[in-house]
């Protein structure tokens, strides 16, 4: 038997939000996204998801707004956050952060820099250099230190194995 999706009963904002964004695979969609993924093959092979449940969830957060296609060069459909789904840094980071503390080794630990100072982002969102609260834009995610534990080997994973801005599009280009 399949989990509802709604919980109508409840007269309340999370409720509201994990109607949309709490169904499985959706949040690591958006921090892929944030990361700069936009091509449907890629959020299936970096995450590993069946094919017909990215449809669904990539579907469902375009019909939301959270995110937008358009058309690239290359004639294929892509995926980028729109400014709601950028609103959602917030959330994406606070989890992240709180996972780092709890479950990953430090080595393990994906930086995410603010691109201004060189600073790390802290636990609140604001950078431990220069204390201000930086949003997605004026950040770069930076390499696993321990890369060599990371055995994946996906566009995006390589990607991701250098420093990049997050929103901007992965490149193959250097």
């Amino acid at each position: 038997m399949a989990l509802r999706r709604t919980y109508e009963e409840n007269v309340c904002p999370i409720a509201r939000s994990l109607e949309v964004i709490g169904e499985r695979w959706t949040l690591l969609i958006i921090r892929d996204a944030f990361y700069g993924v936009r091509r449907f093959s890629d959020f299936r092979a970096h995450l590993g998801i069946p094919p017909a449940v990215l449809t669904e969830r990539l579907k469902r957060l375009v019909d939301e707004e959270i995110m937008s296609t358009e058309l690239a060069e290359s004639g294929r459909e892509e995926y980028l956050l729109t400014k709601k789904g950028e609103r959602l840094w917030p959330t994406v980071w606070s989890l992240m952060s709180w996972g780092n503390e709890y479950y990953m080794e430090k080595g393990l630990r994906r930086p995410i820099v603010h691109i201004d100072c060189g600073g790390r982002l802290g636990p609140s969102g604001h950078c431990g250099r220069c204390d201000e609260l930086v949003g997605p834009r004026d950040l770069e995610v930076h390499p696993r230190r321990q890369q060599a534990h990371v055995q994946r080997k996906d566009r995006v994973s390589r990607m991701l194995a250098k420093p990049h801005r997050l929103i901007d599009p992965l490149t193959d280009r250097a």
